[in-house]
């Protein structure tokens, strides 16, 4: 494995899941059942995400390596745009209002951790984070690149769970919205000039 690598894609992974709906998911499903059993869930469903992610990156890998960037560089510009306009607050209370209702509140674990399982994995389906960790793998080291994104995917979720109404405060949605917006634009440069290189 490569650390650096690692390192990349958890930046990377970790800025672009801050401002994403399922940390609200997480955040709001945590109201409503025990902390411990919504990360149960949404730890399973982040893992079962990267696994198609990384599915995803091992295929556009076979791409001839001028298509593969142009690839990668058309998909890292549609994430900053996807980023940029997911940021709204708008967006995010209609998005709580929707976990709200499917977390009524029980006492069963078991029903915690499956709803949580499934909110986040059907949330997750071709989100940025998806697609983030897609191209990082036709890149790199698909076992890097899945345990940077995993463990950044946790990091966000047991923050939200945690401490997310803390963490807004501390720093605005719309400051990390943007630096992730950047860091998507930045990387879509690169990959089109390797492109154009190659």
């Amino acid at each position: 494995m490569d650390a650096a690598v690692i390192a990349t894609t958890f930046a990377l992974v970790f800025f672009a899941e801050l401002p994403d709906k399922t940390a609200l998911a997480s955040l709001v499903l945590a109201t409503k059942f025990r902390p411990v059993h919504v990360f149960a869930g949404a730890a399973s469903g982040f893992a079962v995400q990267v696994g198609i992610a990384l599915g995803a990156g091992s295929l556009l890998a076979l791409l001839p390596h001028r298509t593969l960037e142009a690839v990668v560089a058309g998909l890292f510009l549609i994430g900053a745009v996807l980023i940029l306009r997911h940021g709204s607050e708008e967006e995010r209370e209609s998005e709580e209002e929707e976990v709200a209702e499917a977390a009524r509140p029980s006492n069963s674990p078991w029903r915690a951790i499956l709803t949580s399982f499934t909110v986040i994995t059907v949330a997750e389906f071709g989100d940025l984070t998806q697609i983030v960790t897609a191209n990082l793998a036709a890149k790199y080291d698909w076992l890097s690149v899945g345990v940077g994104a995993l463990v950044a995917l946790w990091t966000v979720a047991a923050l939200a769970i945690l401490g997310g109404q803390a963490l807004l405060r501390v720093v605005p949605l719309k400051y990390i919205v943007r630096a992730a917006a950047l860091i998507m634009a930045a990387l879509a440069v690169v990959s089109l000039v390797s492109a154009i290189q190659a």
